[in-house]
């Protein structure tokens, strides 16, 4: 069985880390330094940061945040927002990005795409593809920038961007957008059987079960929320302990493991029963680090 991936999507806003909800709201978070700091040793397995007022501003990505944040990250990170030529690509990943993720420069200029895989070579590529519906209700590309939906099928471009040579695919449902309904499966698994590189999952995590039907319905290995792991410290590992108990391969690295919690209704690690808990009054424990 695969080893399933629990990556967060940071979205940032005028220098600041935001909640996203339904690509029009945003609520502050804190700064990217701390948010990815915490995440990093949380247990998080990728970091993904977006940009979204670099195109929006018509300016370039922020070299010297990417390069900030950089500093706090020990996994793996992707970086996009502003990103409108191969050199872009090449000075995000030198400020310390793994990968580069284009979205509105891919949609308008779908050759960057072949261009930055000769470059950087496909591993480094992710195409985010954000979703809406049109009028009849039929899933769409949209373009953030544009704020419009687009008239290409989802399926379509997601089949043309594998062929210009994206390594991976980041799917965001804007309907699902900080909703803390679940994933949109069925859009997911369209995407996922249709290519044949990797599709982030984005959009509607709010409770760990929502990852698992991703995972199993959605026929994804990794899948991305922001705001479920906002302001809880333990959210990825007990997110990662609840997939545990249902089967799913997830890789637990963190001291904390909630190993043996049970979870409650909203998906919570719950308190252990009295008689462990006394059992472990004099038990040694190594200092937990954060």
């Amino acid at each position: 069985m695969q080893t399933r991936r629990i990556n967060a999507c940071l979205i940032i806003k005028d220098g600041w880390v935001v909640q996203s909800i339904g690509f029009r709201r945003y609520l502050p978070v804190g700064r990217p330094e701390v948010t990815v700091e915490f995440l990093n040793a949380w247990g998080i397995d990728e970091i993904i940061l977006l940009d979204i007022s670099a195109t929006a501003q018509g300016r370039a990505p922020d070299f010297d945040l990417v390069s900030r944040v950089s500093r706090h990250c020990f996994v793996p990170l992707a970086v996009g927002g502003g990103l409108a030529t191969v050199e872009d690509m090449r000075r995000v990943i030198r400020s310390g990005a793994d990968k580069v993720v284009v979205n509105t420069a891919a949609l308008r200029h779908p050759e960057l795409i072949t261009e930055a895989a000769r470059v950087l070579g496909n591993q480094c590529v992710v195409v985010a593809i954000d979703v809406g519906h049109d009028e009849a209700g039929t899933a769409r590309v949209y373009s953030h920038a544009d704020r419009r939906i687009d008239s290409r099928s989802v399926v379509d471009y997601a089949r043309e961007v594998e062929r210009r040579g994206a390594g991976e695919i980041l799917l965001t449902s804007v309907d699902r957008d900080g909703a803390k309904t679940g994933f949109d499966t069925a859009l997911v698994r369209s995407v996922a059987d249709a290519v044949n590189i990797e599709v982030i999952a984005v959009g509607g995590a709010g409770h760990p079960a929502h990852f698992e039907a991703v995972f199993q319905e959605g026929h994804v290995n990794a899948a991305a929320a922001g705001n479920f792991f906002h302001f809880s410290e333990h959210s990825v590992i007990a997110t990662k302990q609840y997939l545990r108990t249902r089967g799913v391969d997830v890789r637990i690295d963190t001291q904390a493991s909630y190993a043996g919690a049970p979870f409650d209704a909203l998906g919570r690690a719950g308190k252990l029963p009295d008689a462990e808990l006394y059992h472990r009054q004099f038990s040694y424990h190594p200092e937990e680090r954060i």
